[in-house]
């Protein structure tokens, strides 16, 4: 089977280098030429643009940053709607609207194409170990054909409705993160405030039932002042005005897109956690 890949950044790489070790015919597009060679170095073939790479493979798979990217890919004159090609799967794991998977999902059975909305939890570390969480939106029998492909790149792949399903739910789990975020910056500073030693509090989180993979990471990235971008603040704040476009409006939704639309002027392109730098 010969699979495309477009979008090349902090996930993109790892999650393609996946797919190349998993034996098979992988072949790239970035705007970033650099990042397609280090992929070239790594076995896959390079495609000068969307449209070529379209045409000569059985399912693509998108992880770029935003609507206006997929807009962009699919619909310029090399973009994947002006490919000479039928039956294929797309695949688009960009963490963007439902609105933009609905449209581009009806381009494509204009064209004869299949798409699917999936998305994933996880960052670069779960994507450098093939366990990310992949929730997908779009008809069953496309998923059925595709399942077996993104359980190279996820620990859990599981349809959830009709195309937009998976923008939902990633939207969704992203907001809880936002939560989390802002509600252990904001402990640890108050437990900061009262003479408590992040250290130590975050040996009590970890060992209590609301410690969680996330405070740890998080945790040691705060004792270490190491902010690099595991998942930038500037894509929280994407992402949950993508959130209340859909409709969420509960006063704790609201309250973190205001703290991080506030952060994101300084320390948007640092890891979402820099928000307690913003919080001090």
């Amino acid at each position: 089977m010969n699979i495309g890949w477009i979008g090349l950044g902090n996930m993109g790489i790892p999650m393609a280098t996946q797919l190349l070790n998993a034996g098979y015919r992988l072949t790239v597009y970035n705007r970033n030429k650099a990042k397609s060679e280090l992929l070239q170095a790594a076995g896959a073939t390079v495609a000068s643009n969307p449209k070529s790479l379209m045409e000569r493979v059985d399912i693509l798979i998108l992880m770029v940053s935003d609507d206006a990217a997929i807009s962009e890919i699919f619909e310029s004159e090399t973009g994947l709607l002006n490919a000479e090609t039928k039956g294929a799967i797309i695949i688009n794991m960009s963490t963007v609207s439902p609105d933009i998977s609905k449209k581009m999902s009806e381009k494509c059975i204009e064209k004869g194409l299949n798409y699917l909305d999936a998305p994933v939890s996880g960052s670069v570390k779960q994507a450098e170990t093939g366990q990310l969480v992949i929730m997908v939106g779009g008809e069953e029998a496309v998923y059925q054909k595709a399942k077996p492909i993104l359980d190279h790149l996820g620990k859990l792949t599981l349809r959830v409705g009709e195309i937009g399903s998976g923008n939902h739910a990633k939207l969704a789990i992203n907001s809880l993160l936002a939560l989390y975020t802002q509600g252990l910056a904001e402990t640890i500073l108050f437990a900061n405030q009262n003479g408590i030693e992040t250290q130590d509090l975050l040996t009590l989180i970890n060992n209590a039932a609301i410690g969680n993979v996330f405070s740890k990471i998080k945790g040691d990235a705060i004792l270490a002042n190491q902010f690099k971008p595991a998942f930038a603040l500037k894509h929280i704040v994407k992402d949950l005005r993508l959130a209340k476009d859909q409709g969420i409006s509960s006063p704790l939704a609201q309250t973190a897109l205001s703290t991080f639309e506030k952060a994101e002027a300084n320390y948007g392109e640092e890891d979402l956690i820099a928000v307690i730098k913003a919080l001090k």
